[in-house]
């Protein structure tokens, strides 16, 4: 999808989309009180940057459905998203109810699943390599960008996107947390050590990977 704005037009074309659900041309000029030529050139628009795809609109009548526009999965960004402020409004209810204690005690149940999740990935691993590579694919699959590069005999864990970082502002246990985590699913033939931190006005998250004996 195009970075550059939407226009008024396309504005109020994906706004009364969202609304109403499917309609045809016709009918979306109706709701807009312009004419169907005026609402074609931006509709075009939307259509190329991938925005709204054409698709039968059920009516009512009798016969073949007309053909008429809807919005398309990627248009869901468009919209406000409060998933970061839900996230944080949450965290922040969960100390109020339970306390510090309590909390830390959430966040041991979520790095449990966590680690679960990583040991079932690297568990027929090899190699402390082929450990990390598939580590930095959990992350990766969780939306952290996450890639493996070598420096020396190091490896370098680096995550170049964080998902949860309004989260981890909030909740500062969400990072030191993860570095134990990892700590715990690479295992004790390396040393795991964060070099750079994102909260920590670096550009990205950075673990230094060292193996020991």
């Amino acid at each position: 999808m195009s970075d550059s704005p939407l226009g008024p037009a396309q504005r109020r074309i994906v706004d009364h989309l969202k609304r109403s659900g499917p309609c045809t041309t016709t009918s979306l000029a109706e709701a807009l009180d312009v004419t169907t030529q005026a609402v074609r050139p931006p509709l075009a628009e939307l259509e190329a940057r991938g925005l709204v795809v054409a698709e039968r609109v059920v009516t009512g009548v009798r016969g073949r459905p007309p053909l008429g526009w809807a919005l398309s999965p990627i248009a869901i960004e468009l919209f406000p998203d409060r998933h970061s402020d839900l996230t944080v409004e949450l965290i922040e209810a969960m100390r109020t109810a339970l306390g510090d204690d309590g909390l830390e005690q959430v966040l041991v149940e979520r790095d449990r699943k966590q680690l679960a999740t990583i040991r079932e990935a690297t568990l027929d691993a090899p190699d402390l390599e082929t450990r990390v590579d598939r580590l930095a694919r959990v992350r990766a699959d969780q939306g952290y960008m996450a890639e493996v590069r070598a420096d020396g005999a190091d490896l370098l864990l680096i995550e170049h996107h964080c998902p949860v970082c309004a989260a981890a502002t909030t909740c500062q246990g969400l990072c030191q947390n993860e570095l134990e985590l990892f700590r715990e699913a690479i295992g004790s033939d390396a040393e795991v050590e964060r070099t750079q931190h994102l909260l920590s006005g670096d550009e990205r998250c950075i673990y230094r990977i060292r193996r020991v004996g």
